[in-house]
């Protein structure tokens, strides 16, 4: 099965200056009766030998766009050049730029854990470290490459460094030598895919947002990640989120806590209890569909699950009992249904 890969980001907002990491945690158990998750325990990430032929990433650096949840396999994330294995960080070279009297040279670079190097969609920014007039760090410096170095007058600094959601900073000293600092991004990749039973549900028909913490945690909460998409990637801080996956415009929904590792990319599968219903008002079995037909679709508690209108709409319920509501030329058709999971269909509610 091939799965679009695309790395997700958003610019980080402007800090305060120091920027707290989202903390880790672990994963809250579910009351009784939510459905379970199933977690694999994830690979380790290993370097390729220095003999081994180059390997291509896993990923390509782009843009941003705009149940059961199942941790299937996790995987080190190789952010390296095209066609070329990631470099340890000591074989990184920056070279130091020529100086103005009373300048030293700052060499930065970013990694994932110990070993991953990170080359490409950083944003670094330096700061004064003591504050203006306003009580505000000035920024000095920016830059997008992947291992700048910055010349810079002797003296403190705040230097930030953002990749996706992610991000680090640390305070540096310069005096007279150059300094080289690597900044160590707590991060990992997290990939979403939709399924009911074996089937993938294309993209398109489902979105997911990502929350920070469990989902079981006390206070309101605000989705970090919005309409994501099937095959996205996005990268988040080391920690534990819920996700929201939601299959149509209906009611089916799950919501599940996950865990993203750092260096790691975690490909989720969230299984759905639902299926796609075709709805029809005919005036007699197999006959034409009557145009101008409005529905409605209602849970047994009463509840107004989906409203649509059309000749042949189409509406996506989680599994369960629903009556469904046509009206067409002032009169109205009830008529009792029962979903069952995967089994995709064609309602007819007859027009009498």
């Amino acid at each position: 099965m091939t799965v679009e890969r695309r790395l997700y980001f958003r610019p980080p907002a402007m800090l305060a200056v120091l920027l707290v990491l989202l903390p880790g945690g672990a994963i809250a158990q579910a009351p009784p009766g939510a459905p379970a998750m199933q977690l694999q325990s994830p690979s380790s990430a290993q370097m390729p030998p220095s003999s081994s032929k180059p390997v291509p990433p896993a990923f390509t650096l782009t843009a941003p766009r705009g149940g059961n949840a199942a941790p299937a396999a996790t995987a080190p994330l190789q952010l390296a050049p095209t066609n070329q294995p990631p470099p340890p960080m000591a074989a990184v070279q920056q070279a130091v730029p020529h100086l103005r009297a009373g300048e030293v040279a700052l060499l930065a670079s970013a990694r994932f854990g110990r070993d991953l190097p990170i080359t490409g969609g950083l944003t670094w920014r330096v700061y004064a470290d003591k504050p203006d007039n306003n009580g505000m760090q000035r920024l000095l410096k920016e830059e997008k490459s992947a291992s700048p170095t910055f010349a810079l007058p002797a003296g403190g600094y705040i230097v930030h460094v953002a990749f996706g959601l992610a991000s680090a900073v640390k305070a540096v000293q310069l005096r007279d030598e150059p300094v080289r600092e690597i900044f160590d991004i707590p991060a990992g990749g997290l990939r979403l895919e939709g399924r009911v039973g074996d089937v993938k549900i294309a993209s398109g028909h489902i979105s997911f947002e990502i929350n920070k913490g469990s989902q079981f945690e006390p206070g309101d909460k605000k989705p970090i990640v919005s309409s994501m998409m099937t095959g996205d990637v996005v990268l988040l801080p080391e920690g534990t989120y819920f996700i929201v996956s939601k299959y149509g415009d209906g009611n089916a929904v799950v919501r599940s806590d996950i865990r993203v590792q750092s260096g790691k990319l975690t490909d989720v599968l969230v299984t759905h209890r639902a299926a796609a219903i075709m709805l029809k008002l005919v005036s007699r079995q197999g006959g034409e569909a009557l145009a101008n037909t409005e529905w409605a679709v209602v849970s047994p508690a009463g509840d107004v699950i989906a409203e649509t209108k059309g000749a042949f709409p189409r509406v996506i319920l989680a599994e369960g009992e629903y009556r469904i509501i046509a009206r067409n030329e002032n009169k109205t058709y009830p008529q009792d249904i029962k979903v069952i999971t995967g089994v995709d269909g064609e309602i007819e509610v007859l027009a009498r």
